[in-house]
């Protein structure tokens, strides 16, 4: 885990509100995804610092990872989410992820689940706003691995995204790690990543 970002997180959170810091679930890069959270170090874990995305869609036993990851995550005091899977949320007793804001075909929400939500435009942004999303993760910010040659929207568009958010907290992803996200300055409340939580930066 790449200790900058840790320390970044520690900086910017505040008592209350959710956590700033959160790692994005990758099949592809995290097969043993419980071995994952597992390895996390104590100092990104404990109550209100860290989140799961949980995005292990296409897993055989989704289902039972979850029931496994959730309870990882309450034994380390990991806020959990799950990507488009309301029912699965509600089971687990976890958050719900929109992607692109969109929330059609999912169950009624309780204004008590926390809703995050990816953006990567005006209009996602606006869908998120209105599903009622509470972290609304803009990107990508930087070039990243999970979509190589992709556009991005640098600095300059998160940080126009990020002043049209309304309540919503607007967090950084795509390419986010230690030192790239001190350049997103104050306008930046939080970050999810992937590959920053499979490095031994220190």
């Amino acid at each position: 885990m790449d200790a900058r970002l840790i320390a970044w997180g520690r900086r910017v959170k505040r008592i209350s509100g959710p956590p700033p810091l959160w790692l994005f679930s990758d099949p592809a890069r995290m097969p043993d995804l419980l071995a994952v959270v597992r390895a996390l170090p104590p100092g990104l874990c404990g109550p209100g610092l860290c989140g799961i995305v949980f995005r292990h869609d296409s897993a055989p036993d989704r289902a039972t990872l979850g029931a496994a990851l959730a309870a990882l995550c309450r034994a380390r005091k990991i806020t959990l989410v799950v990507a488009g899977d309301t029912r699965l949320a509600a089971a687990l007793h976890a958050g719900v992820h929109l992607r692109g804001g969109q929330r059609h075909g999912f169950l009624p929400l309780s204004r008590h689940v926390l809703i995050t939500a990816s953006a990567h435009n005006q209009a996602q942004l606006h869908r998120a706003k209105r599903a009622g999303a509470k972290i609304v993760f803009i990107s990508p910010v930087f070039p990243t691995a999970s979509h190589p040659g992709a556009p991005v929207l640098g600095i300059y568009g998160f940080q126009t995204l990020a002043r049209r958010a309304g309540r919503a907290k607007p967090f950084a992803l795509g390419g986010i790690e230690g030192n790239t996200i001190r350049r997103l300055g104050d306008s930046c409340a939080g970050c999810g990543a992937i590959e920053a939580y499979l490095t031994s930066n220190t």
